[in-house]
């Protein structure tokens, strides 16, 4: 995990996001209240501002320099649980991360969301992408990158038919039935540009 590897991982996550901003407003405008992609894009033209600097950093670092940026730039909710998850991801991960210390890290990471949100799968959030990757993480095995991007991007779009119980979007309550949880398709988006990224 070199620093040219450091970033090409967080361009490719920070682009993805700014090239997606306008589907991730008006999913939330659906939803929410319509900033989900604009605060997102914000926070990421941030990280990607900051990410010489970053990428010089070991990876532990690098993670949690991303977290702070985007507890300061990014709005709404999305900021402090986005940062939670690379704060703790940072946290966690070694400098040289091997498939099973990912596993662990990214799962911590999961966990630490959770305490923050007060929420857990099935609640139609971005909690609903990152548990099922956590499991085909854990599980390990061949293809992994192909089959983490797989279970990334098909878990974002279960979430249409959930009702919403955390978060703005449990306002509705029925009528958040059929819509796209715009944070479970924005983390579905970056770990599928992760995936991208290292070729997997």
């Amino acid at each position: 995990m070199d620093e040219a590897m450091r970033k090409r991982l967080i361009e490719a996550m920070a682009r993805t996001v700014i090239t997606h901003a306008e589907e991730l407003t008006e999913l939330d405008r659906q939803i929410g209240d319509g900033d989900h992609g604009l605060n997102m894009k914000r926070g990421f033209e941030a990280v990607l501002e900051a990410l010489p600097a970053t990428a010089a950093k070991p990876l532990p670092e690098a993670l949690q320099g991303v977290g702070t940026t985007l507890v300061m730039k990014v709005g709404g909710a999305s900021g402090p649980l986005y940062g939670t998850f690379f704060l703790a991801l940072g946290k966690t991960m070694p400098d040289t991360p091997t498939a099973a210390t990912l596993a662990e890290a990214f799962a911590a990471a999961v966990e630490a969301v959770k305490a923050r949100g007060k929420s857990q799968a099935g609640q139609k959030t971005m909690l609903d992408v990152l548990v099922p990757v956590a499991a085909v993480l854990s599980a390990g095995g061949e293809g992994l990158g192909t089959r983490v991007r797989s279970q990334a991007l098909a878990a974002a779009e279960a979430t249409r038919p959930m009702k919403a119980i955390r978060g703005r979007a449990s306002f509705l309550g029925e009528r958040s039935i059929g819509h796209l949880d715009p944070g479970a398709r924005s983390s579905a988006l970056m770990i599928a540009a992760v995936c991208d990224a290292i070729g997997a």
